[in-house]
């Protein structure tokens, strides 16, 4: 059964924020091209990329290119105004730079790997059409304490709280330092994508400001977590700096605390289908600011 929502006339296919908890099977493909499609995935990988959710890559990109992400993440944790602007998301307890959002627009360096052909090639193979990015951040989890996201699907808030209508999103997360299996390394749910936990609760307005550190509305309960990994199972990523983890926009996923020696830091790009662009969002009061989920639907070229 489908509603509508009350900011607009599209089909809701995914209802949440609502008063339980539902589960919605997905009616959207999961892998848009048609078979045989062109791009630099090959047709296995996709089809593994279907089944689970994820393709996990050992270098995507090369040990003579990583110093350079390397050095331009340094330099933009590291910079005072960066660190003042509301894209910055610092820890509580340290005041370290945790996440730097839009860092395609505030660093040319990142604006050149979106750009890349090995990354926007493979997002255009699974979405079946153009892409923009619907949003862009660097993750910092240095040692020593710094902390983990909670399990969520992220399809899950950008329908609610970013207006997508439809699971055709897909994002990467590049390792810019070793992923072990102990410093609080990606965690993904396999088939998990398949789907929908529609979650209860309304959503707060600014709701954002608060999620961004520790997330609140949008988790799932344990008795819907403790179901989805009994049938499921778990999967921890592990890799050496330049791996990489694509994932689908509805896979639960989550990543525990950092207390190792050892920083766990990445590259987060999310691709999002030019043929889906955002709309009002599905079950929030306001939109989130453009910098976290855009609403410039340029085509990434």
């Amino acid at each position: 059964m489908t509603t509508l929502s009350a900011h607009h006339d599209i089909a809701d296919l995914y209802p949440t924020r609502g008063t339980s908890e539902v589960a919605t099977p997905r009616v959207d493909p999961v892998v848009w091209s048609p078979p045989g499609a062109r791009g630099p995935i090959r047709e296995s990988d996709l089809a593994g990329f279907e089944r689970d959710g994820f393709l996990a890559i050992e270098e995507l990109i090369g040990p003579d290119e990583i110093g350079t992400y390397q050095a331009e993440l340094n330099r933009l944790i590291s910079d005072p105004e960066i660190k003042a602007d509301e894209r910055s998301i610092v820890e509580k307890k340290s005041q370290d730079v945790r996440s730097v959002f839009e860092v395609h627009k505030l660093s040319e360096v990142f604006a050149n790997l979106v750009r890349d052909e090995r990354i926007v090639g493979r997002a255009r193979q699974i979405l079946g059409s153009d892409v923009y990015v619907h949003q862009s951040r660097i993750n910092v989890k240095p040692g020593f304490g710094a902390s983990g996201f909670y399990w969520h699907s992220d399809f899950e808030t950008w329908h609610a709280e970013d207006g997508l209508a439809n699971m055709r999103t897909v994002s990467v997360s590049i390792a810019l330092t070793e992923n072990y299996d102990t410093n609080g390394g990606l965690m993904i749910m396999p088939g998990s994508h398949k789907t929908f936990l529609g979650c209860a609760g309304e959503t707060p307005e600014d709701n954002y400001k608060k999620s961004l550190q520790m997330q609140d509305a949008g988790i799932p309960s344990d008795e819907a977590l403790t179901k989805f990994a009994d049938a499921h199972g778990i999967k921890l990523f592990t890799g050496k700096a330049g791996s990489a983890t694509w994932f689908d926009c509805n896979a639960m996923h989550g990543s525990g605390d950092n207390i190792t020696p050892y920083p766990r830091s990445n590259v987060f790009i999310v691709f999002n289908s030019v043929e889906n662009t955002a709309v009002e969002p599905f079950a929030a009061p306001v939109r989130r600011p453009e910098f976290i989920g855009a609403r410039d639907f340029t085509p990434v070229k």
